[in-house]
Parts: C-alpha cells; structure tokens; sequence
C-alpha cells in the first residue's frame, strides 16, 4: 500500500527585544554566565506579577501581517500547566483560544509549482529555562538548570499540515527564516537556539483524508537535520504500518549523530495542559491604528524584492531568489548597483556581473571563513571597480578572481592590488606591438612554420609575446597583431 506524509511545523523564534517577556531582566543572555540574567519573575517567585512587554507585541502584529495574518482586536493569555524541570513555576504564561494573528499563508515554489501552506497561528509566551545534561566519569548521569533563557519573549508560528514532503517542509522553514530576518524580529540564529522547529509527522494512505496517529519531533537544530528527521521518521511509521504494528501518538527527539529518532515521552493533548486565562494579565486590546502603525514600517519582503530584482535588473528568478533570500545580501547587491548609475541594457548587464560574483566568489569565500556581510572589510564600490578592469580587459577573469580573493581578505582596492602584483593587463596597441616584433625578430624558425602554413606556430608566438609582457598582454590584441603581420610579412 502506498502512503502519503502529511507534515505540520511549529517554529519558535525568540523576540529581538531588550527586555524579557513579563520582566526588566535583559533578553540577551547568550554571553552571561549561568544564572546571572534572572530575577523573581523568571524564577516564578510567589508574589510577583507579570508586565507584558509591548515591543514583542508589536513584533509578533509585524510577523502576521508579513505572513498576510488576521490580526485580533483582542487577545489575552493563558497558563500552560506542565510538570517538566525547565520550567520552576509549574507553568508557561502562553496563548490558547485567543493569539494574536490567526490565518494566513505562506507560499513556496515547489520545482516552479507555486504551493500555498496555511498559517494556524501565531502567538507569544515565555521561553523556559535550559537544561545541560551531564555525564560523570562513573556514568552517572544529571542535569543543570540554567534560567537565564526563561522568560525571553518567545513566538510561535504554527502551520497548518499542509506539507507532504520533507522538501517542502524545508523549503517553508527557510522562508519563514528569512522574513524573519528580514523584518527585523528575531535573529533567528538555531545554533543560538534562538530559531526551533518542531515537527508533526502522520502518514495516511494514498487517496484517504483521515489523519494518522500524529508524532511530533524535536531537537532539530538546523535546516538539514529537520529535513533528515522527517525523512527518517515518515519512512520509520510507513515500515511500522507495514509490518502490522500501530504507531504511537508520542514526542521524539531526533539524534543527530545517530540519524534516527528517539521516543521521549507520550504525546500530550491541549486538555492535558489544562489551559486557564491566565490571572494576573488582563485581556488585551489591540487598537487598528497600532496594527497601522506596525504595517507602515514593514520592510520590503523577500518574495516583493525577488520579483523586483527580476524586473528591474533584468536576473533570473533562480538568481533573483539567491540574492533575496537574506536581507543584507539583497542590501550589498542593490548597494554594488547604486554605485554606477546606469539604465537600460548597461544596468541589466551590470547586475548580471555583479549577480555573477557575488553568488560565485563571493559565496564561495562566505561559506570558506564562515563570514556575513557585516564582516565585510572590502566596499561596494571596489566589486564595481573590479567589474570595470575585467569589462576594460584591463584584467582577465583568472587574475579578476585572485585580485577578488585577495580585495575580499585585505580591503584593499582591486587596482592597487592588482598593480602591486603586476596584473594589470596591456591594452596598448603599441607596447604590444613591440612585444610582437621582440617576437618575430628572435623567433625566425617559428615565423618560417607559419609562413609554410603551420597553423600552430601562432600559437607558439603568442606564448613568447605573453612572455615578454610577463603574461600581461592582452592574448586576444597579441594574436591579432601577430597575424596581421606575419600575414603581411608573407605578401
């Protein structure tokens, strides 16, 4: 029997904001030593009250509307009741029947098929303490708390089980990712732990509408391993169902170096978290002119800026969505671009050489030293520079790449590096033509091969022109200028 997957992701981001969810401690507490970002409300003291921080309010209205939510009038929320150790109050201040944005979608291209997933929700809470588990020379195993993380203001975007494959899946987390980024709510950093994503895998067969006993994944801390965990886990419940046995509605944690998922525990209903609006929060108001305020100072998106570098720089969608797919790239490109005003044909020419290298050299060296765009110690203006020497034929594309390599390393500008290094290539028409007669004049035999009709003794002239021009010539203006006057040589 054949099944069909039906996959729904939860996305937890933690909000950019300076302070944490319900408190005044500092939300960035990633460089703190253990225990030292707290206060009585993240250690669920008695007697403390909880302030709602509005900036993550606002952040969570800026991420509905981005993914073309419904924005409440009102929200409010609740007490998640749970007895897990990461967690000292007994509870989670979150969001049941009331979020604050409900119903929107995200579109992805699946291989130039456009696929619409539906957006549940997207709420706030507060994040839990960290856990560090350990392990004694003895094998005795324990666990530290770390509360610096609890209370950080915490949003879920919940999906809808709209996706079939793990491709799908991947291609929705990574969009997600960047409009985060782009919109300037989270980091949206998963090595930080700052971006999480868990997963609800069922199968179904082919053809049925009914769900499947649901499994949910975590401990996915990156874009490849949630794409290993869902292919692992839908074809672990397909050879479950196979061999007759029943798939468990459970959580299970994904073993990276393993490559498999674990069981952790059994898999909790909304019911067993006993939602009640929480007491010491009164419901909220949003006001239209807040959610007015907030869609006004959205950037552009990721999809509009895509369609826009198709149009106006004339790119490919593939290119297009390469360049777009992180803010400051699009940023450094369209800031490459501003430097040489042009239009029309020169300007689409343009964004192509510089689409060119900042998705091949560029890229490249990125993803070699582990790099962003803020760590850039080169400018815009010196890419446009070196396209101008290659365009000129003042340098070759082999000696562009090494000045580039170089440019992007030390900061400087590619014609100084370029000089310094004897790169520039000659363009005189007459520096090469006294290289060509040096040439001519000490190379009788050769001259003589091709006046009998050797072809290829051109060729071997070329080489000593490169020669005495230190490899400097321009090959193309050399081998031209030799033909023409061994040809007349000839007459």
């Amino acid at each position: 029997m054949n099944y069909n997957s039906v996959i729904g992701l939860e996305v937890h981001s933690q909000l950019l904001t300076h302070s944490k969810m319900f408190c005044n401690c500092k939300a960035n507490y990633q460089d703190s030593s253990p225990n030292t970002t707290v206060c009585e409300v993240c250690m669920g003291m008695p007697g403390v009250l909880p302030v709602v921080n509005r900036k993550a309010i606002e952040f969570v209205i800026a991420t509905g509307l981005a993914l073309g939510c419904t924005i409440a009038e009102s929200t409010k929320f609740d007490r998640k009741n749970y007895p897990y150790p990461d967690l000292m109050k007994g509870y989670q201040i979150s969001q049941y029947d009331q979020p604050i944005a409900s119903e929107g979608c995200l579109t992805i291209d699946i291989d130039g098929k456009m696929k619409n997933v539906g957006i549940t929700r997207v709420h706030l809470e507060e994040d839990v303490a960290k856990l560090i588990h350990r392990t004694t020379s003895d094998g005795e195993s324990y666990s530290l708390l770390d509360v610096n993380r609890a209370g950080v203001a915490l949003m879920e975007i919940v999906s809808e089980p709209d996706m079939e494959t793990p491709e799908e899946a991947r291609l929705y987390l990574t969009k997600i990712h960047s409009i985060l980024r782009y919109i300037g709510v989270s980091t949206a950093n998963m090595e930080e732990g700052s971006f999480r994503c868990d997963a609800n895998i069922s199968i179904r067969p082919s053809g049925s509408t009914e769900l499947g006993p649901k499994v949910e994944v975590k401990n996915m801390n990156s874009f490849r391993s949630v794409y290993s965990a869902l292919e692992y886990e839908i074809d672990r419940q397909k050879k479950l169902v196979n061999d007759g046995q029943r798939i468990i509605q459970e959580t299970r944690g994904w073993v990276d170096d393993r490559g498999v998922t674990v069981s952790q525990r059994t898999k909790e209903y909304a019911s067993d978290y006993r939602y009640f609006p929480e007491p010491d929060i009164p419901p909220l108001s949003i006001k239209l002119s807040l959610v007015n305020h907030v869609k006004s100072s959205l950037p552009e998106l990721p999809h509009a800026k895509e369609a826009r570098f198709v149009e106006e720089y004339g790119l490919s969608a593939y290119d297009s969505r390469l360049l777009t797919s992180s803010k400051s790239e699009a940023d450094f490109f369209e800031s490459i671009m501003s430097v040489r005003n042009l239009e029309g044909k020169a300007k689409k020419q343009f964004a192509k050489s510089v689409s060119n290298w900042m998705l091949g050299e560029l890229a490249r060296l990125v993803n070699a030293t582990n790099t962003t765009v803020s760590d850039f110690c080169f400018k815009p203006e010196h890419i446009a520079e070196l396209i101008d020497l290659v365009d000129s034929k003042t340098l070759n594309l082999g000696m562009a790449k090494v000045v580039f390599e170089q440019m992007f390393h030390t900061g400087d500008n590619p014609a100084k590096i370029a000089e310094g290094q004897g790169m520039m290539q000659i363009t005189d028409v007459e520096v090469v033509q006294t290289a060509v007669d040096e040439a001519i004049d000490t190379n009788s035999d050769a001259v003589n091969d091709y006046l009998t009709g050797k072809g290829s003794a051109l060729g071997f002239l070329v080489g000593q022109v490169m020669k005495i021009t230190k490899g400097n010539a321009d090959p193309k203006l050399a081998a031209k200028q030799l033909k023409d006057k061994l040809d007349s040589i000839g007459k």
